[in-house]
């Protein structure tokens, strides 16, 4: 059977987005294999067809995940301009805190699972997270290069601290007092 061109390259980007999401809902030790190729609907063998282990599959989610983060936040600095902070806390803090955990941010829902991971994987997760903290270090005003992307550590680490508490509470009210404060902190942070 002959396939398309670019088929494979699809396939595996098909794949790699199902593990990433079973990542984010599962955890790493949470999902297997089988649950991964589940996931994206494939059988097992077909997904070792495109990555030579879990851990594979989940240095390249971690990888893709980041990626897509610093891809938000560099259109976010496109489409708002100056006002971009405040409206990407507001989408960060509202949208991508309520999503479900499978479509949430592989910052605040992957980041202990680096923590727990071998150095080949944390060694990616930091070769990526170093390029979101450049991308919003580039959007935010004064200051040297040094200061802006001090502030923007900051701004990151309150986002993915404040989803990660407000998803842990049981009461909605809660969760929302936490994303409030969190907002508030994170524009302080980015302004500083």
């Amino acid at each position: 059977m002959r396939y398309k061109p670019g088929h494979r390259e699809e396939a595996k980007a098909r794949i790699l987005a199902a593990a990433g999401g079973g990542f984010r809902k599962y955890g790493y030790g949470g999902i297997g294999v089988d649950g991964l190729a589940e996931e994206a609907g494939v059988t097992s063998g077909a997904f070792y067809g495109h990555f030579k282990s879990k851990e594979a599959a989940f240095r390249e989610a971690i990888a893709q995940g980041l990626n897509q983060l610093r891809a938000s936040i560099e259109r976010f600095r496109a489409e708002h301009g100056e006002g971009w902070v405040e409206a990407y806390v507001d989408f960060y803090l509202g949208p991508r805190r309520t999503c479900d955990l499978s479509e949430s941010c592989t910052l605040q829902s992957l980041s202990s699972e680096v923590g727990r991971a071998n150095e080949a994987i944390r060694s990616a997760y930091q070769a990526e997270i170093i390029k979101v903290v450049r991308a919003v270090a580039k959007g935010l005003s004064g200051g040297t290069t040094t200061e802006r992307e001090r502030r923007a550590w900051a701004f990151l680490l309150i986002l993915s601290g404040g989803v990660t508490m407000a998803r842990a509470v049981d009461d909605p009210a809660v969760g929302e007092r936490i994303a409030a404060a969190a907002r508030v902190a994170a524009l302080e942070a980015a302004a500083s």
